[in-house]
């Protein structure tokens, strides 16, 4: 017979009419690669074992993917040796890579020629494929039969993401570092002058003290954004692809100065075009537009970053790859949005499609049919330990615990919640009690919270987050904290933004502050004309106008 511990939390009820927003710090999406033609070579109980893919080469028809069991396959045309395999010959059954077998992909790029740059979940970056450029790394220009381990300057560093242009490479490290190599007729390896680079060599200048977060590569240019949300920019830029206002190549990285003001958090490269996300879930592009790439209505190019309206939904995801003239975007409605050049057609607006993820456009609608991206795979048949916990949150026949909630039953674990959470670690040990009260927090609030310790995400309205924020500092879940102020950031709108900016005053979440602030003030009067503004704490709005001056809101 099982015994139940009774919490009783009666609380205020949530007024606001909005959706609830997912939030999760990671997630694996899930795919079907039967959509990129050359997986019909595989047979079904092949195309059950892939877990990772890459679909590559200048017609498609290369492809790269991992199986369950660490192994790496490779078919395709095998041009200069990309397949790894030791040799040139094509291939229309899977070879195994066994060079690499054991080894777990955490980044894959590809170049034109094409060559492969691969980094592995321990941090190794291994090259293979053409070379005629010294784009593999390894201080050669002979092409690269089987992967070659890179360690020349990256012996102590852990690279998490890598990059390919047409016949460069970039790769990051954990530290906010990037290193480059190869083709260098425009500048694009950064190094200041147009020798091509035969082993990795540190990108420095403006990067010198920047710490670097997200990297990608044009046909012949090069990107980074920092942890500030700026944008950096170096390479070929006759077309403007650099957006720094002119076609001049620019042989190391400069800021992109158009954006001031604007946090970007993604950079996704064309051929020659290039977009950008911000925090407020934003879309910026620029470069070459001669299919209407850049989604802004006419085939002009832009030297200047110009937004792209897409829908009124936060976007959430964009897309492009070096070897197209395709652009592609998600947003958190989950409708997916393609422009540009799809399948010989020039597409000069956001197109909205009827596909659940950005890579279905580039494996449809991209020429050729390659992945933007590596893809990853998880089969509808495997439950790990976390889907299993996610499974028995809120499972009365499992549960040996029970909390009472506004009248509401809310079932869960114990030995779950005392090793997840510290305040239940003190506060469920050698406690007798049949039912105690709380007042602070309503039903959808503390359901929540108690779905995320079986979880890691949650599910509600930003107004509701705001509630679980104050849980969550309560308790002192600070990971809960961050997920709070990211659902939040991504829910405000001009309505609730001075509520939002209150909240974050309120639980002394600068972070979140500083950017609902900022939101504000680019929203300005729209912001103030909403009741929340009329409404404003008198200390609130004196602070608020005095922060607003200073960053000049108020100028003509």
């Amino acid at each position: 017979m099982k015994t139940f511990f009774l919490l009783v939390v009666s609380a205020h009820t949530s007024f606001f009419p909005f959706q609830p927003v997912q939030a999760t710090l990671s997630s694996l999406k899930m795919l079907d690669v039967g959509k990129w033609p050359i997986f019909s070579l595989c047979s079904e109980e092949e195309l059950q074992l892939i877990r990772q893919a890459c679909v590559f080469g200048s017609a498609g028809n290369e492809v790269l993917y991992t199986t369950v069991n660490d192994e790496i396959f490779v078919l395709g045309t095998n041009c200069s040796g990309c397949l790894g395999v030791g040799d040139v010959q094509s291939t229309i059954e899977p070879r195994r890579v066994d060079f690499l077998t054991g080894k777990k992909i955490a980044s894959l790029s590809y170049g034109s020629g094409p060559h492969i740059v691969l980094a592995t979940t321990e941090g190794e970056v291994f090259t293979w494929g053409h070379n005629a450029y010294s784009q593999l790394g390894n201080g050669t220009t002979n092409h690269g039969l089987v992967p070659c381990h890179i360690s020349t300057n990256l012996s102590n560093k852990q690279v998490i993401e890598v990059a390919c242009g047409s016949y460069h490479s970039l790769v990051l490290t954990s530290d906010g570092e990037v290193f480059a190599w190869g083709y260098n007729n425009s500048g694009q390896v950064g190094s200041g002058s147009t020798a091509n680079q035969p082993i990795p060599r540190r990108v420095t200048g403006c990067l010198q003290n920047k710490a670097v977060v997200n990297i990608a590569c044009g046909q012949m240019c090069s990107m980074a954004v920092v942890d500030t949300g700026e944008v950096y920019v170096w390479g070929y830029n006759g077309n403007g692809q650099l957006g720094l206002g002119s076609s001049g190549n620019q042989p190391t990285p400069c800021r992109v100065a158009a954006l001031q003001g604007i946090r970007v958090q993604r950079v996704a490269c064309g051929y020659a075009h290039t977009l950008v996300l911000t925090d407020e879930g934003q879309v910026y592009a620029w470069g070459a537009n001669s299919y209407g790439q850049l989604g802004t209505g006419n085939k002009s190019n832009q030297s200047y970053p110009t937004p792209v309206v897409v829908e009124k939904d936060r976007i959430i995801e964009i897309a492009a790859c070096h070897s197209a003239h395709t652009s592609a975007a998600k947003t958190q409605g989950g409708h997916v949005y393609m422009w540009g050049q799809c399948r010989g057609q020039s597409v000069i607006l956001p197109h909205l499609t009827h596909f659940s993820c950005t890579d279905d456009v580039f494996a449809c609608f991209a020429t050729p049919a390659v992945t933007w991206r590596l893809l990853s795979v998880e089969p509808d048949d495997h439950l790990t330990v976390a889907e299993s916990l996610k499974r028995e949150f809120d499972n009365p026949d499992t549960a040996d615990l029970k909390f009472l909630v506004d009248g509401k039953y809310i079932y869960a674990h114990k030995v779950l919640l005392k090793i997840r959470c510290e305040h239940f670690r003190s506060s469920l040990e050698d406690n007798e009690d049949d039912i105690v009260e709380m007042s602070e927090f309503s039903y959808p609030v503390y359901r929540a919270f108690l779905e995320y310790l079986y979880t890691d995400s949650i599910s509600l309205s930003p107004e509701e987050a705001v509630g679980l924020l104050d849980l969550a500092t309560f308790y002192r879940e600070n990971r809960l904290k961050k997920l709070c102020q990211q659902t939040i950031k991504q829910g405000i709108c001009e309505e609730n933004a001075i509520a939002l900016l209150s909240a974050a005053v309120k639980y002394d979440a600068q972070d979140l502050e500083e950017f609902c602030f900022r939101f504000c003030i680019n929203h300005l009067t729209v912001v103030t004309q909403t009741s929340g503004f009329a409404e404003m704490d008198h200390d609130l709005l004196k602070n608020f106008i005095s922060k607003a001056s200073r960053v000049g809101a108020f100028k003509n």
